[in-house]
């Protein structure tokens, strides 16, 4: 909360009781003063949101006291990530449904780049913010949206298979025994089950071609009765509109029947792109689906009803239909979107094309929690504490789109009321010697 002889206004005496509702899930009555002051933090201005430059804004006259309690909080406490993400869901997801129902469940993963490789779950990998190879770790998260407002419900780290089958790195990185080894879509897959089974109001899963062009990933969602609109790699394969598999080989009356769909020389599935390459120029509509910062947001988009054809030769059945949603902006020599939907066959295009464009929402989340919230900026090593960290931004983050939806959509992070004493002359967090921070 602020600091100072002034009381505290309408906002602050919110964000308080925003964090007595929350206190209960730390587990522990020692927890609370911690969870409390971290959750503070995080909020306050300066540029530095990791342990030591939170505790010296927090606390300048004693530093090191408060360090260690944050330290211990976020290290060592063994607090469940799930319970109290949980409780911010709860507590958020009812302010922003009075802005309007649930309509998206968005699936995403983003990286930390990181030096070394003694921190969880560092490997070179794909990292999207440097948008090429490169030593980082990577953490997938599952949001729940409106039309207005996101927030992440779930968030799990990425251990890569170099650090999942190595028993040395995890005893070091305080892995928990039951993680294994799972591809980012399993991992999204998991956290989807939870929403479902913990009644989180439904919405279409909306997700990248990482996660589209996974077939698994795709029937999981199916199998939950969850509809989707999910990005395609140009290279997917589906039959064309009005074409299928062929049907099982005659039986000889021999041995037992077949069963597997086949395909030969002449009767083959095309790629996404060629089938869109050779739809008419009258498929092709142009569609704005919603107000940009410099104006309306448009395109040219075609759509067909299609059936995936990924290993079906391998199955007694055809994959339902679904529709191939596809961008192609003018100008552009070749088609540079894809999406498989699940969503009824009375679909308008519009609603297609605003519902796979609504991914955009997230990308404010994760600005927020990474430039205004410190999300990668916990120095540790460890699982549990990458987590902690995480699941506290997540917790502070909430209380703004709670804000958020209280007022308008538009609230930014850094219009949050708090204020907190200057640092201690000359103070200068570890790792960056040549900057002394200001609150």
């Amino acid at each position: 909360m602020g600091t100072g002889s002034s009381a505290p206004g309408p906002q602050q005496k919110r964000f308080a009781a925003y964090l007595d509702g929350l206190a209960h899930a730390a587990g522990h009555a020692d927890r609370v003063g911690p969870l409390k002051s971290y959750c503070t933090g995080l909020l306050l201005p300066g540029e530095r949101k990791s342990v030591e430059p939170m505790a010296a804004r927090l606390a300048p006259d004693n530093v090191r006291r408060m360090h260690q309690s944050l330290h211990h909080l976020v290290a060592d406490a063994p607090w469940r990530d799930e319970a109290l993400l949980a409780e911010v869901r709860s507590r958020v997801l009812a302010s922003m449904r009075q802005q309007g129902p649930v309509v998206a469940w968005v699936v995403d993963d983003t990286g930390f780049p990181k030096k070394g490789s003694h921190s969880v779950g560092v490997a070179r990998q794909y990292c999207g913010p440097l948008g090429k190879q490169e030593n980082c770790r990577v953490a997938v998260s599952l949001s729940v949206a409106t039309w207005s407002a996101s927030l992440p419900i779930a968030y799990q780290l990425y251990l890569p298979e170099s650090w999942a089958n190595d028993e040395q790195r995890r005893r070091k990185g305080g892995v928990p025994e039951q993680i294994r080894f799972r591809t980012k879509p399993q991992i999204a897959a998991a956290q989807i089950r939870q929403a479902v089974a913990a009644e989180v109001p439904r919405g279409v899963v909306l997700a990248d071609a990482g996660y589209g062009n996974d077939g698994q990933f795709r029937a999981a969602l199916r199998e939950l009765d969850l509809r989707y609109v999910v990005g395609a790699q140009s290279s997917m394969s589906v039959w064309a509109p009005g074409t299928e598999p062929l049907p099982p080989k005659p039986w000889s009356g021999q041995g037992r029947p077949p069963k597997l769909l086949r395909r030969d020389n002449k009767h083959q599935p095309v790629s996404v792109k060629r089938l869109a390459q050779t739809l008419p120029r009258s498929a092709w509509k142009g569609v704005t689906w919603r107000q940009g910062a410099g104006g309306p947001l448009r395109s040219r988009f075609a759509v067909v009803r299609v059936r995936p054809a990924h290993r079906d030769y391998w199955q007694a059945e055809t994959h339902p239909e679904e529709w191939l949603l596809v961008e192609w902006p003018k100008g552009e020599a070749e088609p540079t979107k894809y999406w498989l939907s699940t969503l009824p066959p009375h679909t308008t295009l519009r609603e297609l094309v605003k519902t796979a464009k609504h991914r955009w929402i997230i990308e404010r989340d994760y600005e927020e929690l990474k430039q205004e919230l410190g999300l990668g900026h916990f120095e540790g090593r460890g699982w549990r504490g990458f987590h902690h960290h995480a699941t506290l931004c997540i917790a502070a983050y909430g209380f703004l789109v709670a804000e958020r939806s209280r007022f308008f959509p538009s609230a930014r992070a850094g219009q949050l009321e708090l204020s907190a004493p200057e640092l201690p002359q000359n103070f200068c967090p570890r790792g960056r010697p040549s900057l002394v921070r200001t609150a």
